[in-house]
């Protein structure tokens, strides 16, 4: 019976745990949790979204306070064309939270930055290029591109000194999506080092439409494999979404894939981001309780759990502090959507908006509960303390727990004392 530990996964001449932990915003997934996956031989991540917010957090600088005295005027205009990010202050956001990270980083592993192309922050092609390119200029081992196609994000790297030695990934969630990809690279001369396969069972944002069940991520990936050994193409493949214990990842790495990537149980791990009593509303939740609805103002399906306090939140948008999904003509679905329930309740002191959320000020305030639909067997994987809760559990556990176990057992951490 082999455990993910005989397998390795492999980047030119160097070997690692072949477990990568995804890059969950906002600050879910911590420098902490990054930094655990990295010591201990596999691959962890950062996310850069909303990084200036994560930046004022870790670091106590001013940039989200900054940006929303600069534009509070604009509060109550429902045009928020004018809105723009200061891009020097979005590369030093993003400088600190990286070199943080890597100067605390220990053992043979790597760390990653999630860098997801739907942030478009009304400048899309220049905020995506200094987000990008000062993670590199920080020292980051690779960046992986999430979120969207991504089609011209090498272009706007090809001239960046690390554009050739840093890894740079793609997740994908189709072989249509990868073969677009490659296609509209191919004049760089620059593959990605590795593609991650995302299946219609992950967390947060789908690649996927309202079909998602009718896809299976093993079928996808088999269809990746068979088509980058058509093409000759020494690409490693890791698989994502839905991948709960460590048989489950064997599954995938006999059959192609070098590696697997796994959040949702590191959702409940004492070094995320989560606070204390979301993670207590994940470890309870029921099968039922996990919805996949289109309320992200992205136009991407989201799934999370249906007792969500972003769904049907009326919040007044909040683009003058955040703005990370202004287009790139300063609109975005939930100000429309905000806007409208206004004008038909134009006396109201509450409004509810039910179609779509303020993405931004839900997800910086952990008020918006997205997660990967086998959140419901979290509860399995710990034990239950005297008081009804649920015991948190170190992310030391959970990934060797990946990295030893067979027979799809889970092993339960020690009594907490």
């Amino acid at each position: 019976m082999k455990r993910v530990d005989d397998f390795r996964l492999k980047f030119g001449n160097k070997e690692f745990v072949p477990i990568m932990i995804g890059g969950m915003g906002v600050d879910i997934s911590t420098a902490e949790l990054a930094l655990e996956a990295a010591r201990l031989g596999g691959v962890g991540h950062i996310s850069d979204a909303m990084v200036t917010d994560v930046s004022d957090r870790r670091f106590d600088t001013k940039f989200v306070k900054n940006k929303l005295k600069l534009y509070k005027h604009n509060i109550h205009n429902s045009d928020k064309s004018i809105i723009k990010f200061d891009l020097g202050a979005l590369a030093e956001a993003t400088r600190r939270h990286v070199e943080s990270t890597m100067q605390s980083k220990k053992g043979e592993g790597l760390i990653f930055v999630n860098c997801m192309e739907k942030l478009t922050m009304n400048a899309p092609r220049e905020t995506l290029q200094v987000r990008m390119a000062s993670a590199l200029d920080a020292g980051i081992d690779g960046i992986t591109l999430s979120a969207g196609l991504h089609l011209g994000s090498f272009g706007l790297l090809a001239e960046h000194p690390r554009f050739r030695d840093a890894k740079l990934g793609i997740i994908v969630s189709s072989v249509r999506a990868l073969q677009l990809f490659l296609r509209k690279n191919a004049r760089l001369n620059r593959l990605p080092d590795y593609v991650v396969v995302e299946g219609p069972l992950a967390g947060g944002h789908l690649g996927f439409g309202a079909d998602w069940a009718q896809y299976d991520l093993a079928t996808i990936v088999a269809e990746v494999v068979q088509y980058l050994r058509t093409e000759q193409l020494a690409i490693p493949v890791i698989a994502a979404g839905g991948i709960f214990t460590g048989s489950d990842a064997v599954s995938f790495l006999e059959t192609g894939s070098a590696a697997v990537q796994v959040a949702t149980r590191f959702t409940v791990a004492d070094e995320c981001g989560l606070p204390k009593k979301v993670k207590q509303e994940y470890f309870k939740a029921s099968e039922e309780d996990i919805i996949v609805n289109t309320v992200s103002p992205t136009g991407y399906p989201m799934r999370m759990l249906r007792s969500t306090p972003a769904i049907g939140a009326g919040i007044r948008p909040n683009c003058e502090a955040y703005g990370y999904l202004l287009d790139g003509n300063g609109s975005c679905a939930y100000i429309n959507a905000y806007n409208r329930e206004v004008a038909l309740h134009p006396d109201a002191k509450t409004l509810s908006v039910m179609d779509k959320t303020c993405l931004c000020t839900h997800m910086r305030n952990f008020n918006c509960w997205t997660c990967g639909q086998t959140t419901y067997r979290l509860k399995d994987t710990t034990r239950r303390l005297e008081d009804g809760s649920y015991q948190v559990l170190s992310a030391e556990h959970i990934f060797k727990d990946y990295q030893f176990s067979i027979d799809q057992k889970v092993a339960l951490p020690e009594i907490s004392q």
